[in-house]
């Protein structure tokens, strides 16, 4: 099997810690696109409407692999590769900093806040914890090996070598990651634990909250209570598997679902797109430690999260 060919360097520097688009010319073999501007068009007018790409042709936003401006009038070549940025829109600054718990050549361990998405998509581009690092840091290379959700806080695994970068991702892919999580939630007396709790999750593209349903279960969690006061429990949560929400559907399975959730049990109006956040009442949920051995030096790895969860004061 052939290897997978790289992809050419951009020509365009990034812009607040985001890559260009690379477009690449498709082939035509019934050559419908006489020029590079009909092509664009074509492709991009549906979303942000046919005069907006002439524009930004007009004014040199699309470039070549030189880095040279592409004109509309250009003749379709097939296999060619343009470059361009797209616009952002503004987006509404998470008041909380990305904190570093390790950085070397090969690794930075941040520690994410609550609100901040860890890579781009949807509404959240630049404000995510990928683009500010790359921002902060000075390391335009850095790419995440895996996600943690929007609103939950705690550790995320970047690497700053993109070469390097699949061997990490492979360790979570393949479940050699020991991780740990911390949350609180109402605390029930009646509920039995610690245990695991085993079941099939499916969450489908376009709606909010993921759903238990019957089936072989593809999700376990190991549910533990730490401590108890005040009706509240402190739980430290150990997933051996990776489905979106799990913890948090597992959690609200048992009865006692994360406080601050705005999806589980019921979906509330500020876990919709769109909606104002409200950042006095973070989801109580931490990611608090990884473990793992290194892919790249062979070293026993352990990283402790500094944040803490503000329903839960020390003391």
């Amino acid at each position: 099997m052939r290897g997978r060919r790289k992809a050419p360097a951009a020509p365009l520097p990034q812009r607040d810690g985001i890559d260009a688009v690379r477009v690449r010319l498709p082939e035509d073999p019934d050559g419908v696109r006489d020029t590079v501007g009909e092509y664009l068009v074509a492709r991009f007018g549906g979303a942000i409407g046919g005069d907006r790409v002439a524009a930004m042709l007009d004014e040199g936003r699309f470039v070549g692999a030189d880095g040279g401006a592409v004109r509309g009038d250009e003749p379709y070549t097939a296999g060619r590769s343009l470059w361009f940025h797209r616009d952002f829109a503004a987006e509404e600054p998470v008041p909380f900093p990305v904190g570093v718990v390790y950085r070397d050549a090969h690794l930075v361990i941040a520690d994410k806040p609550h609100f901040l998405a860890t890579t781009p998509r949807g509404r959240h581009i630049t404000e995510t914890a990928v683009a500010r690092l790359r921002r902060e840091l000075g390391l335009p290379a850095l790419q995440p090996a895996h996600r943690l959700d929007r609103l939950t806080a705690g550790l995320v695994l970047f690497v700053v070598r993109p070469e390097e970068r699949g061997a990490y991702q492979t360790l979570f892919r393949d479940r050699l990651v020991s991780k740990e999580y911390e949350a609180v939630a109402p605390y029930d007396p009646e509920l039995v634990l610690p245990r695991t709790v085993r079941s099939r999750i499916v969450k489908e593209r376009g709606v909010l909250a993921a759903r238990e349903e019957p089936g072989e279960a593809n999700s376990e969690s190991r549910v533990e209570l730490v401590e108890a006061r005040g009706g509240l429990g402190r739980y430290r949560l150990v997933p051996a598997t990776g489905r979106t929400h799990q913890l948090r559907v597992h959690m609200n399975a048992l009865g006692v679902p994360i406080l601050h959730d705005p999806l589980y049990p019921v979906v509330e109006a500020e876990g919709a797109e769109g909606a104002v956040e409200d950042y006095s009442r973070p989801l109580q949920l931490l990611a608090r430690r990884l473990e793992f051995t290194d892919p790249v030096s062979g070293e026993p790895r352990r990283f402790e999260s500094g944040l803490r969860l503000s329903a839960w004061p020390e003391g």
